[in-house]
């Protein structure tokens, strides 16, 4: 049977990357044709443009010119980290042969296939363009063929920017819907959409010894530390990993290249399976990244998770409730108790979650044959 999905797989972000290939393979796994539509839309098409002008009061004759020629070395720099990405998809993940950049452009030139995937990832976070965009609500296929969401993300607690009727109205063309927080059954349900249902993202539907093969050799040493990862500039998060590296007398190891410049090492160029290397062969783990959260349960990291300060925590809050580990979602340098944590109850739950949305993706495949 032919599966296509549509996601945002090449954005340059690790847990999106890796949440691409987790589907893919688990869906492969059942022996099925497996491929994700290569959809860039231009507001996704912008990472390492090396004449950008990211402040708009630098948008002025001969300042623009002084402002890229300043800027064009450390962007130059970065495009290591964007091979690495590109490598990563090139060689992981199965693409369209053509790349679209509307739902028009792919409603034109639809890939055929037996049942369309939306998702996962915060396809339809309502604050970021692409959830009023059309095509991560699978608006393209006009063929009759059976469309599904799978672990879609709002990563917020409620629709913005009055999106309301738009999300309704797209979402009634979905033979079935599916989502990954608590919190989006609820914005659902205030939209007459009752029988939505909760599952695991990707990733969990990958084992542990599964995405170990990923990571070729650990790149940090043999020496214990902590790696953190910070998705924007938090002091909040700095002071609690300035904390922990007093306690633990470990060195910090960081991916954040602008926001982790107290960490001892940084690996800012670091691609996917780098970042999977760093994670997993840590001692202790300190974010503000969901996907960060769960690489943390799989190979069960002890881990604290801080809340970012733009609004989009209830992905994490979500799941650490929903596994009995709130007490890990820290806000001060105070919280940090160096308990290691109990998997086994932890696992307990998280399997309960990975057989629903077993169930669940089985279910809607065979609806389809």
């Amino acid at each position: 049977m032919k599966i296509c999905t549509i996601t945002c797989h090449d954005v340059y972000n690790y847990g999106a990357s890796l949440q691409a290939y987790a589907l893919q393979e688990y869906c492969r796994s059942l022996g099925h044709d497996y491929c994700i539509i290569d959809y860039k839309p231009p507001y996704l098409s912008n990472h390492y443009n090396l004449w950008s002008i990211c402040n708009p009061i630098f948008d002025k004759p001969v300042v623009r010119e002084l402002y890229r020629m300043a800027k064009l070395p450390g962007r130059l720099r970065q495009l290591k980290r964007k091979r690495l990405f590109d490598d990563f998809t090139k060689k992981y993940l199965s693409l369209t042969k053509k790349r679209y950049d509307s739902s028009e452009d792919i409603a034109e030139d639809c890939p055929s296939a037996d049942l369309y995937i939306a998702g996962s990832d915060q396809i339809w976070n309502t604050l970021f363009p692409n959830g009023a965009d059309a095509a991560f609500y699978l608006d393209f296929v006009k063929n009759g063929a059976r469309k599904i969401s799978y672990a879609a993300s709002f990563a917020t607690e409620k629709i913005h920017n009055g999106l309301d009727s738009f999300v309704k109205e797209k979402l009634k063309n979905f033979d079935a819907i599916s989502v990954r927080e608590s919190s989006a059954l609820q914005i659902l349900q205030k939209l007459d959409f009752c029988d939505a249902t909760l599952l695991a993202d990707p990733v969990f539907l990958l084992a542990r010894e599964q995405w170990a093969k990923l990571i070729e050799k650990p790149i940090s040493g043999n020496d214990e530390y902590i790696f953190v990862y910070d998705c924007e500039k938090s002091h909040k998060l700095r002071a609690i990993a300035e904390e922990l590296r007093r306690k633990t007398g470990l060195k910090i190891c960081s991916v954040s290249a602008i926001y982790g410049r107290y960490a001892d090492k940084n690996y800012e160029l670091s691609g996917p399976k780098e970042f999977l290397s760093l994670l997993a062969n840590a001692r202790y783990v300190l974010a503000n990244s969901f996907h960060a959260l769960a690489f943390s349960l799989i190979f069960q990291k002890d881990f604290y998770i801080v809340n970012r300060n733009e609004g989009i925590n209830k992905r994490m809050s979500d799941l650490l409730c929903s596994i009995n580990l709130s007490n890990r979602l820290v806000d001060k340098p105070i919280d940090i108790d160096l308990e290691a944590i109990q998997y086994q109850s932890v696992e307990a739950e998280i399997n309960s979650l990975i057989d629903t949305s077993c169930h669940y993706l089985n279910q809607q495949i065979d609806l389809c044959q």
